[in-house]
């Protein structure tokens, strides 16, 4: 009997364990289902059964085959795409890779600058001591080939993907030189290419002529550099800060800039994010006091972080604003870089002025109105453009504009090509020691542009205003 309940009581342990077992399974898989719902919503969503289906479909039964990895980053794209938000954007592998070395402090590749012109890729310039210029490279040479490849049908973005690398490795050109029958080949080692966005001269009366291009990694650096090596010529008696058609960046390069011009615990800006569940605000760390008057310049392209710092530096600086008024982009974008170099761009943000102005869609407007001329507004022509007797359109009116600006008028009938409009260009083109064929083509589209700079420079009514309310204090 004692062997009986012994056994019965050892059968009635196992069936526990076994319960227990099946019971602690159970609770698992139930935890897994939660913790997977909680990390992936979207497998809730009725409508991602679609998608799954969808992408089993297409890779079972699609007649060409399909890449798993074009799937998922092409439904990633459409679904931001989806939000019709401007500056969200998701950029696949090479593509997120570029907007990140956008934002760096330098780029590895060979220092050179290329222009695309009449279907060639050609050098129009060089960084100094940079591989390029110490590899023998020159203005005006034409890129046939890199490392083997030729370069026909290659977009200006596949030439770039193909001559930037890793820093020390070897990238081989072959090039067609102005004069020479044979190619010459040229291999350079790829090292680091410093971005530059600021830039600086000393004008009259010891004004300070700072531009900032873009904010970058290295910008606020950069902008140190360039303010001591002005003072290092001579005091300043004020500085104009110029920020015409900067496109905007990082912010933290421009909080670090406005920590110098601005003064200590001054708001600089306030950034409130969705439902307005958090705000952050930044304030002035300024150290040394800053006592020059600041003036700014700005137009309609100036965007996002350039109105952050224009706004901070006109409404807790007392700085003169001149120009234009500036873009309206008033919200924030956080990036995120996946490991196969993809960057999910997403809009996070609003800010708000130190005032308490919301930007967005508003802009910053000028103390000082100044429009620069009419000229300055014009389309550039676009690369490849072939304008000859006959053609007509925008382009061509926009090409007799310019030309008539520059002085090589008349032009003809309005937005028609005909012999007169062949008469001013072949007299620019000769002027300009070009082949004087009469045509458009790049180089005289290139050069017609570099003329407009200069007319510009000699009448920019916007930096003439600016130095004048800086020289009254």
């Amino acid at each position: 009997m004692k062997i009986f309940a012994s056994m019965a009581a050892k059968q009635r342990f196992l069936t526990f364990c076994m319960l227990g077992a099946v019971l602690f399974a159970a609770i698992g898989f139930a935890l897994a289902l939660l913790w997977t719902g909680y990390r992936y919503p979207m497998l809730g969503e009725p409508t991602f059964q679609q998608f799954t289906v969808s992408y089993n479909k297409i890779m079972n039964d699609y007649l060409d085959g399909a890449d798993p990895k074009k799937l998922i980053n092409g439904a990633a794209e459409g679904m931001v795409a989806s939000l019709e938000d401007p500056y969200s954007r998701y950029l696949i592998e090479e593509e997120g890779n570029a907007y990140t070395e956008s934002y760096q402090g330098e780029i590895f590749g060979i220092g050179a600058e290329i222009r695309e012109e009449e279907g060639h890729y050609v050098i129009s310039g060089l960084t100094k001591n940079a591989p390029a210029e110490r590899g023998g490279l020159l203005p005006g040479d034409i890129i046939a080939m890199v490392d083997g490849q030729k370069l026909e049908g290659k977009t200006f973005q596949d030439l770039l993907g193909l001559i930037r690398g890793e820093e020390g490795t070897n990238v081989t050109l072959q090039i067609q030189r102005p004069g020479q029958a044979e190619p010459i080949e040229l291999t350079l080692k790829r090292e680091a290419i410093p971005i530059h966005t600021v830039t600086s001269e000393l004008l009259e009366g010891g004004i300070g002529h700072v531009t900032i291009s873009r904010f970058a990694e290295k910008t606020a650096d950069e902008f140190d550099a360039a303010l001591k090596e002005l003072q290092e010529k001579e005091p300043l008696k004020g500085l104009l800060l110029d920020m015409r058609s900067n496109p905007g960046g990082l912010l933290q390069p421009t909080i670090k800039i406005a920590d110098t011009l601005i003064p200590k615990d001054k708001v600089i800006l306030n950034v409130v994010y969705k439902n307005e569940r958090r705000t952050v605000t930044y304030k002035s760390q300024q150290q040394k006091k800053w006592t020059i008057p600041v003036a700014v310049l700005v137009n309609g392209q100036s965007a996002s972080a350039s109105e952050v710092l224009t706004a901070a530096l006109k409404e807790s600086a007392g700085a003169a604003v001149i120009g234009e008024k500036t873009y309206g982009k008033g919200v924030v974008q956080a990036f995120n870089q996946f490991k196969d170099g993809s960057v999910l761009s997403l809009t996070e943000a609003q800010w708000k002025t130190p005032g308490g102005t919301w930007i967005n869609k508003q802009g910053v407007s000028p103390d000082y109105a100044v429009e620069l001329p009419a000229y300055t507004k014009l389309r550039p022509l676009a690369i490849g453009s072939d304008l000859k007797t006959g053609s007509y359109g925008e382009d061509v009116k926009t090409l007799q504009t310019m030309l008539e600006v520059l002085g090589y008028g008349p032009t003809g009938q309005e937005g028609f090509f005909d012999e007169q409009t062949k008469d001013a260009i072949r007299s620019f083109q000769s002027a300009e020691k070009l082949e004087a064929t009469g045509e458009f083509n790049d180089k005289t589209g290139y050069q017609l542009l570099d003329r407009l700079r200069e007319k510009l420079k000699r009448e920019d009514d916007q930096l003439l205003k600016g130095l004048e309310v800086l020289k009254k204090g």
